[in-house]
């Protein structure tokens, strides 16, 4: 939907009618030259907030952003819907012009009447000097994801492990993290340990009484003992069961 670190893999790619993935192998270096920064962005609620976006293209081009409300599934799946009533939004601009190389700031405020909150504000491009096969404009659409948050975190005692286990026929780590609490949260580095052997896996949020399942590929030809989760302000450590 899907985290902190640069999440230029998070872009999304459509030209006028349908969602294209092959647009990626289309003049990549284009496409790649078109920049949201910061892709997350975690704020106390009411916020006010700024969104940089970048055009290193020779290209001048547009830009509308539109904001929406998603949900994400237990195996990490996105789905989006009109922004909900909820939440306040106020954007400088809903539409700009960027000239070649240079930067264009979105500003924002948002408050929601019950925290925490979440929302996404998607940049769609277009303007390319170049169009796909079949003759179609090519847009791109950037996210930029807000987390609206209340003064209390999450807490330990909300988070709880109910799954941890190796399959060896796989190499598999599955892991299914629950948080039973009221706030919003984030695994913000995780790892996979066993004896003389530590692999670091991606972080991941975790939403209000909600579940999290995540699969990890085990690269080590030895068993993994434990896995360990770390959170801003705590960390928490479980056995990984299973193994022949």
């Amino acid at each position: 939907m899907a985290d902190k670190s640069k999440f230029s893999l998070g872009r999304r790619i459509v030209d006028s009618t349908i969602a294209l993935a092959f647009l990626f192998f289309l003049n990549g270096g284009v496409l790649s030259a078109q920049t949201v920064r910061p892709l997350i962005n975690e704020l106390r609620n009411p916020a006010k907030g700024r969104v940089e976006y970048v055009n290193d293209s020779l290209t001048p081009l547009n830009v509308v952003v539109q904001a929406q409300s998603f949900t994400v599934s237990e195996t990490g799946e996105m789905s989006y819907r009109p922004l909900d009533s909820n939440i306040h939004l106020k954007l400088s601009a809903t539409s700009f012009r960027i000239p070649p190389q240079q930067s264009y700031y979105l500003f924002y405020e948002a408050s929601t009447e019950k925290a925490p909150a979440w929302f996404v504000i998607y940049a769609t491009f277009s303007g390319f000097a170049f169009r796909t096969q079949q003759g179609m404009a090519v847009r791109l659409e950037l996210p930029h994801t807000v987390y609206l948050l209340p003064k209390d975190g999450l807490e330990k005692s909300d988070v709880h492990i109910n799954i941890a286990q190796y399959d060896p026929d796989s190499k598999k780590v599955v892991l299914e993290v629950e948080n039973t609490g009221p706030n919003f949260g984030r695994v913000v580095g995780s790892w996979i340990e066993a004896p003389r052997q530590k692999q670091e896996v991606p972080g991941f949020p975790v939403f209000p009484q909600s579940r999290r399942r995540m699969e990890y590929s085990w690269s080590s030809g030895t068993v993994p003992e434990k896995i360990l989760l770390d959170f801003d302000k705590f960390k928490v450590e479980n056995a990984v069961s299973g193994g022949p």
